[in-house]
Parts: structure tokens; C-alpha cells; sequence
């Protein structure tokens, strides 16, 4: 353990630059007279750290020092190569960038944990989109991320509505890119308001002046509780099913999210021919009788009658052309 603390105190003086004692304490959740030792011994240590009296004062390295990663545990080294994600880099024009430092942290590593993401890359590989679905067209991404990086105001033209839609115009301050399932959102404010706009519907755009940051915002804040308000929007209703074996399996592939799960789990017990009642929730939409058909024959809708009669409007057509 405080072997671990003290290559986390160096690694933030090499990233950060000068950190008080105060500010290191808070940030390892230790007290400030743990920092003083734990820096002495990296001094005795031979690690060129030194303290800087005063109100502005602090703990900081030696211009130009820099450590060598032989502190990374086996699990953190194996996590660092499986966290990059090449085909959305290269989409930001970061490809050649990650492999370099790929490279870079792999030749600081010792030899055993060298072999080990080594090993790691040959086995394991992420791939973000869905099944068969073609990648949105992003054309304008690299400069999207360009002005991300460098706080650049954008003039954009927009097409609200998807494809059919019309361009309007959008001067927006770019404060993150978010990739979800395949396809790229642009989170920017825009009037006050922080809105999401899909990449792909950005028909042109230039790089306007430098906009000031929000410090207090948060990427993935944002994009959660997005996320959830948009869920709340959806129509939604409880249906009740009569299924059992391979229909169940079937549920939990076309509509496997936490709630079917709990419902499942909250279900009926099994009669004698292995039939449980569940009750789950869904939303309103025109896919619906169609995904439950391919429950097959091992699944009954009970409730709501609109659904059953949908289901089995669509039984008696599919019937009806295959005889």
C-alpha cells in the first residue's frame, strides 16, 4: 500500500507540476503529515522532488524529470492496452498518436509486464458499434475534435431532422464528443443551453474564436443524466406475458435490459408445463409486436389486448404467405 501511494505522489508531481501537500493529501485521502513523509522518502529515494516555501509554494520535480513506469501492477498495465479504442481514435484523427504512445508506455514497461499487453492485445480487442450497422458518415469529425481540444467556437449547419430535414445554422461552444453504440454526438452550448447534435448531421462548419470553458461542467455527468431525462420522454406500457424455456431465453436477447431482468426475476412460479406469468414494460412503438414474435411459440401475450391482436395479425399474415 504505500508502495502504491508513492508512486501515485510521483506520477502526479510528473503530471500535474507542483501540488501542495495540502492538495496531494486531499487528492490520496491521506493527512498532509503522511504527504511530508512519503515525499521525504522519495527524496532519499533518489527521486529529484523538491518543496518551494511559501504562499504559492509546493512539492514539485526537477524540470525535465520523468520516471519510467516500472510502478504499474500487472492488472494496470493490461488495462491501460485494452482501454484504447483505435477505429474511434483514428475517426479523431488521434490514430497515429495512441499507437505512438502505446509504444512509448510499452517500451517503459519491465519485461514482464512488456509480454503480458503484449499478450493482452493478441486476445482482446473492442469493438464499440452495434451488430451490422453501418457507421454514421462524419466528415467533419477531425475538425469537430480539433475544436474540442483547442476551445474553438463553431459555426455549424445542422439538419434537425435527420436526413430529409433542412440545414440551419448553429454557433455552438464544442465542450465534448460522445461515441454511443457506433454513432458520434457533439455536446456544445449553445445560447446558455447545453444541447447533444449528431454528428452526422453536420452538412459544413468553421472554426470560429476561443470560448471560455465551464469549469464545473462534466462530460459524463451530462451525458447520464441526458440520457435518463430522454429515457423518461419515451411512451411507455406494462404487458403481460405467458412464457417459458427457450422464449425466455429469447426475451432477454431482444429486450435484455435491468428491468426485464428484475421482472423476470419477480416472475410466477412455473405450473406444471413450465409456464410463468411476467409483467414488463415497454415502449411504444411500431417494432414492438415485431420483436415479440420472435419470442416463437414459447411465449403468450395476455395483456394489453391491442398488443395480442397486433401479434397475432402479424401470425395469421406470416402464416398466410408461407402456408
Amino acid at each position: 500500500m504505500r508502495a502504491s501511494r508513492l508512486i501515485t505522489v510521483l506520477l502526479l508531481l510528473q503530471t500535474r507540476g507542483r501540488m501542495t501537500a495540502q492538495q496531494l493529501a486531499d487528492e490520496l485521502e491521506v493527512s498532509v503529515r503522511t504527504i511530508y513523509r512519503d515525499v521525504e522518502e522519495l527524496s532519499g529515494s533518489g527521486i529529484p522532488v523538491y518543496a518551494d516555501r511559501g504562499t504559492h509554494g509546493g512539492f514539485q520535480l526537477v524540470e525535465g524529470y520523468r520516471t519510467r513506469l516500472t510502478g504499474l501492477t500487472p492488472q494496470e498495465a493490461e488495462a491501460l492496452f485494452l482501454s484504447g479504442y483505435p477505429g474511434p481514435a483514428a475517426q479523431l484523427g488521434l490514430g497515429t498518436v495512441l499507437a505512438a504512445a502505446q509504444l512509448k508506455v510499452l517500451a517503459a514497461l519491465p519485461p514482464e509486464l512488456r509480454s503480458r499487453a503484449a499478450r493482452l492485445r493478441q486476445r482482446f480487442h473492442l469493438d464499440a458499434p452495434g451488430w451490422f450497422q453501418e457507421p454514421d458518415v462524419t466528415p467533419h469529425l477531425q475538425q469537430i475534435a480539433e475544436a474540442v481540444w483547442a476551445d474553438r467556437r463553431l459555426d455549424m449547419q445542422y439538419r434537425r431532422g435527420g436526413d430529409g430535414g433542412a440545414a440551419t445554422k448553429r454557433v455552438v461552444d464544442p465542450l465534448g464528443l460522445v461515441l454511443k453504440a457506433g454513432a458520434w454526438y457533439l455536446v456544445g452550448r449553445r445560447e446558455g443551453a447545453v444541447r447533444t447534435y449528431r454528428v452526422s448531421r453536420i452538412d459544413d462548419l468553421a472554426l470560429l474564436d476561443h470560448f471560455e470553458r465551464p469549469d464545473e461542467f462534466d462530460l459524463a455527468d451530462y451525458w447520464d443524466r441526458s440520457v435518463a431525462a430522454y429515457a423518461d420522454t419515451l411512451p411507455r406500457f406494462v404487458a403481460r406475458l405467458k412464457i417459458r424455456g427457450a422464449g425466455i431465453e429469447q426475451l432477454v436477447q431482444v429486450i435484455g435490459d435491468a428491468p426485464t431482468r428484475q421482472a423476470l426475476a419477480a416472475a410466477s412460479e412455473a405450473d406444471s408445463d413450465g409456464w410463468r406469468v411476467i409483467a414488463i414494460t415497454l415502449e411504444v412503438d411500431s417494432y414492438t409486436a415485431s420483436s415479440l414474435l420472435r419470442l416463437g411459440p414459447d411465449a403468450e401475450i395476455l395483456d394489453p389486448p391491442e398488443l395480442r391482436d397486433q401479434v397475432s395479425a402479424a401470425a395469421r399474415a406470416m402464416a398466410a404467405v408461407y402456408g
